[in-house]
């Protein structure tokens, strides 16, 4: 069974930085897209930021500049590099890849369980 774990988030104030780390299960044979995603409360699931397997990198407008995206495909890990941190940042954080089972000849998409990102004076 393939899993994304998820570690790095936490509760910082106003200015600080946070590194997310994702990394899948063994028994992968594949890994494409990856990307980070937010929920924040009462509000509805977005992307944040996302890289390609050729390591192109996209981020939504709220974050360029302050959140820069990388992945080791050896280490099966994607990070979220956070700065400058502001209080709108408060979410849940989520990473999300694209996956083939050494078992499989098809990428799936997987998420993992979460994070919690807060930020407040």
């Amino acid at each position: 069974q393939v899993q994304l774990v998820e570690t790095g988030g936490g509760s910082v104030q106003p200015g600080e930085s946070l590194t997310l780390s994702c990394t899948a299960s063994e028994g992968i044979s594949g890994i494409d897209n990856m990307a980070w995603y937010r929920q924040a409360p009462g509000k509805q699931r977005e992307l944040v930021a996302s890289i390609t397997y050729g390591e192109v990198k996209k981020y939504t407008d709220s974050v360029k500049g302050r959140f820069t995206i990388s992945r080791d495909d050896v280490k099966r890990t994607v990070w979220l590099q956070m700065n400058s941190l502001k209080p709108e940042d408060t979410a849940v954080y989520y990473c999300t890849a694209d996956l083939q089972h050494l078992n499989s000849t098809v990428y799936s998409t997987w998420w993992g369980q979460g994070t919690q990102v807060t930020v407040s004076s």
